[in-house]
């Protein structure tokens, strides 16, 4: 029986480029119109595994799915960089002049910024998903609408592509996250990386003393993120990335790490995914 991998996004869509890079082409994919939803796939065991994008380089962290993976006792299990290239597409015989609104995902167009800039005959609309916009513009036979997705998209959906790489930074990569319901599928020895979350009583100094114990553990801070904790306003919690070379050091930064701080909890142990 076939993977069952949920993803925000449909077929076309770079959620789906790497579920199909992650796990193969021999997965079946159920395709979710928010990221809350893939959550819901995955809690309802209507899903194996999902597929969460959690950072890009342009636009920075989505904060939203840190929240959600923490929120509904998700397990990160792998990671994938995915090169993301940016493209205008629309129905075919047409050029840019003829395109009067683009549709996609905010965070495409915010990608693309710079190039749409040159067209300001053109009104940028924010939708759900880039490959459901390409969808839905062949669906529907719609003239002078264009959409923001990857090169794959275009082929699915028989568009034409108009403007290639429109992206403002050609060095593009987005950060995806492999989630569970249960924990680490991995033996300790292949597992290199790890995220977990902490809170910290407000005391001067604090973090500072916590960064000097993953220092001294030989652990590699490779991302820190706050986050607001809603319930005490001003306080907050850390989300943080680890690499290391042996297991040992991070456990023994994990034990001390659990005294010092407060609500520690590991969000996944995993293996670091190529850059």
């Amino acid at each position: 029986m076939n993977l069952k991998i949920a993803i925000q996004g449909i077929k076309g869509s770079f959620h789906h480029q790497v579920a199909n890079r992650y796990f193969g082409d021999a997965i079946s994919l159920d395709e979710c119109n928010s990221f809350n939803d893939v959550v819901k796939s995955l809690k309802t065991a209507h899903s194996d595994k999902g597929v969460m994008a959690l950072e890009n380089s342009i636009a920075g962290s989505i904060l939203p799915n840190y929240a959600l993976i923490d929120k509904n006792e998700l397990y990160i299990i792998g990671e994938y960089y995915l090169d993301i290239h940016m493209n205008l597409m629309a129905l075919k015989g047409q050029t840019i002049q003829d395109i009067k609104e683009v549709h996609s995902h905010p965070i495409a167009l915010l990608q693309c910024e710079v190039f749409f800039n040159q067209f300001p005959h053109i009104k940028l609309v924010e939708s759900i998903d880039t490959a459901e916009t390409a969808y839905r513009i062949q669906k529907q036979n719609l003239l002078g609408i264009g959409a923001v997705a990857a090169p794959i998209a275009a082929e699915m959906y028989d568009l034409e592509i108009l403007a290639s790489g429109i992206h403002t930074i050609k060095s593009n990569k987005t950060r995806f996250v492999i989630v569970k319901t249960k924990k680490k599928e991995l033996d300790k020895e292949e597992i290199n990386k790890a995220s977990f979350k902490f809170e910290l009583d407000d005391t001067p100094g604090s973090l500072a003393t916590v960064l000097n114990v993953m220092n001294n553990c030989k652990l590699n801070l490779t991302k820190i993120q706050s986050l607001p904790i809603i319930e005490t306003p001003f306080q907050y919690a850390f989300f943080v990335d680890v690499v290391f070379e042996k297991y040992k050091h991070y456990e023994k930064a994990k034990k001390l790490l659990e005294i010092m701080t407060t609500h520690f909890k590991v969000l996944g142990e995993y293996k670091q995914g190529k850059q």
